[in-house]
């Protein structure tokens, strides 16, 4: 049974896939629990963010600050990211900024004292770079997570989620195998908790529209520097297409509904590369693959983006728009 066609609530394939449920909302399936009203597990909770001045983190924690929190606290190591991140939200008084590095164990629990809920978020996420510098991906992706789940552990953080990549399945690159470790290491922290308190689970999608170093904002730059074509790496290259709010809503989603253990997939639509650069309204040329790129990139075993739906070049422009 392909990834993507069972029911988290019924468990039953066909109704899932007829009713069209997104994963995410479950809208459409005649057997999601209805709630008399919306349950804000984030009220009076305390939550710690790593990487929180990147893309994810810092529209995670502008878009929570409206759901009552005790106290969220930003732990990256860029002062002069969170100094403009600070300023951005408005200092607000219930936000703690904690310079530090997931490669610090020791930063990292005393950053975790009377922590209700950690979303890590942390990484080194460049391809090119962590093809470049494999031992420092291994460091921050491999060693800081298991870090971060030891303080986790240490500070009896009751729900823990670590934010993955679809580059983590079938690997190919340094990036990705070191995701696919970290997930690892993460499902596994519900084994050394030992404690029905404490629960780790995984979040993992494909490209968010718009966020740091995806070919959204490249692009978007090379025009206003006044380019006339586009770089394409191959033209049967395709890429799931996820928005940072779908990203959001799957994490609190989850954080909701965890128990320990599970890795939460998205059904994400899929676009292909030369779409992308005719919504532009433009050329394009042909660049070709950096090593380690994929073609195609895989959520799970059988549920690959060049199998999946497309959309269309209208439907890319209305993204682009709202990114």
């Amino acid at each position: 049974m392909e990834l993507g066609s069972i029911c988290p609530y019924t468990q039953e394939c066909i109704r899932f896939v007829n009713t069209g449920c997104d994963g995410i909302h479950h809208q459409g399936c005649p057997d999601k629990p209805v709630k008399d009203k919306e349950v804000n597990i984030l009220e009076n909770k305390t939550i710690l963010i790593t990487g929180m001045t990147g893309s994810f983190g810092t529209a995670f924690s502008k878009y929570i600050l409206s759901k009552k929190p005790q106290k969220i606290i930003c732990f990256s190591r860029d002062w002069l990211k969170q100094k403009n991140l600070r300023d951005e939200m408005g200092d607000p008084s219930n936000v703690r900024w904690f310079i530090g590095d997931i490669r610090d164990k020791d930063r990292l629990i005393r950053a975790m004292k009377d922590v209700d809920y950690v979303v890590h978020a942390a990484a080194i996420k460049d391809l090119s770079s962590c093809e470049y510098n494999p031992s420092e991906c291994m460091l921050t992706n491999v060693i800081g997570t298991q870090n971060v789940i030891d303080a986790c552990i240490e500070r009896r953080v009751k729900k823990s989620i670590l934010i993955s990549t679809d580059k983590c399945v079938s690997p190919i690159n340094a990036y990705g195998t070191s995701k696919a470790m970290a997930e690892k290491l993460w499902i596994q922290g519900n084994k050394y908790a030992a404690s029905e308190s404490m629960a780790f689970s995984v979040c993992r999608y494909g490209n968010v529209i718009g966020s740091a170093g995806s070919v959204l904002p490249v692009w978007k730059k090379l025009i206003e520097n006044g380019a006339k074509e586009l770089p394409v790496t191959d033209e049967r290259c395709t890429r799931f297409w996820f928005p940072m709010q779908d990203a959001i809503d799957l994490v609190l989603d989850s954080l909701e509904n965890m128990k320990g253990g599970e890795i939460y997939i998205p059904h994400i639509p899929s676009i292909r590369i030369i779409d992308l650069a005719t919504a532009f309204g433009l050329p394009y040329k042909v660049v070709g693959i950096r090593p380690g790129e994929k073609l195609h990139e895989e959520l799970d075993q059988g549920y690959s983006s060049d199998k999946n739906e497309f959309l269309t070049v209208e439907q890319i422009r209305e993204t682009i728009n709202m990114a």
